[in-house]
């Protein structure tokens, strides 16, 4: 006789589930950095960097399309130097009047000059200041200005500046340098600019004139300018 099932208490929920075997990740990775978060970072910054490149390099070259920019052109075109010596104190005696032009060759930017200060030198040291009037330049235009120096000033020299003095006493031409600082705007069509502050430079070689007459010709020079913007 066939033996019986044994009775089951309960409800039945068939056969047993193995265990949920826990999931390993090595250290340093994630599920959702296949390819490394370094490299993803660094590749993402590299995207961001090319943009900005190609963005300012497309945008300055419309610029450049549709003001065509010149540089702006500085000349001091006569010197006349009436007193140059040293006193028997070291002061030095001047007198010397400068004119200069300035050339605006751009014909879609115009420039405001905010403030000039045209400053003269010897041997490095400054001799006076002059404070020209404000003015703005137009399109195409060359515009003429007048600096006038004269009085005392201390300068000490060593004695090569001594020697370079004598020499230049000899022949009648010194060697002078003259410096424009200055703080200017350009208007794009009807865009103003920011304030910006170059700076201009001649190194003059002026001849010293005795009763009208002068120990030679003064020649045209051109003028170095330095665009740093801030200073």
């Amino acid at each position: 006789m066939a033996e019986k099932q044994a009775h089951l208490n309960g409800a039945y929920y068939g056969p047993a589930v193995p265990p949920k075997q826990n999931s390993y990740l090595r250290p340093g990775r994630s599920r959702g950095c296949a390819c490394g978060c370094g490299f993803c970072l660094l590749k993402l910054i590299f995207n961001i960097v090319i943009t900005v490149v190609l963005t300012v390099g497309l945008l300055a070259l419309l610029f450049w399309l549709i003001f065509r920019p010149n540089l702006v052109k500085f000349h001091v075109t006569n010197a006349e130097l009436t007193q140059f010596n040293f006193t028997t104190t070291n002061n030095l005696s001047y007198n010397l009047k400068l004119n200069l032009t300035i050339r605006n060759p751009n014909r879609r930017i115009g420039i405001y000059y905010d403030q000039i200060e045209a400053r003269v030198l010897y041997g490095g040291q400054r001799l006076a200041s002059d404070y020209l009037t404000p003015f703005y330049q137009g399109h195409k235009n060359t515009t003429t200005l007048s600096a006038a120096f004269q009085g005392q000033q201390l300068v000490a020299l060593g004695t090569s500046e001594q020697s370079d003095f004598n020499s230049e006493k000899a022949t009648g031409v010194y060697d002078i340098d003259m410096k424009l600082y200055l703080r200017v705007r350009f208007k794009l069509g009807k865009i103003k600019t920011f304030r910006i502050k170059p700076r201009v430079k001649c190194g003059l070689k002026v001849p010293l004139s005795s009763l009208g007459s002068a120990a030679a010709t003064f020649q045209t020079e051109k003028c170095d300018i330095d665009w740093r913007i801030f200073r």
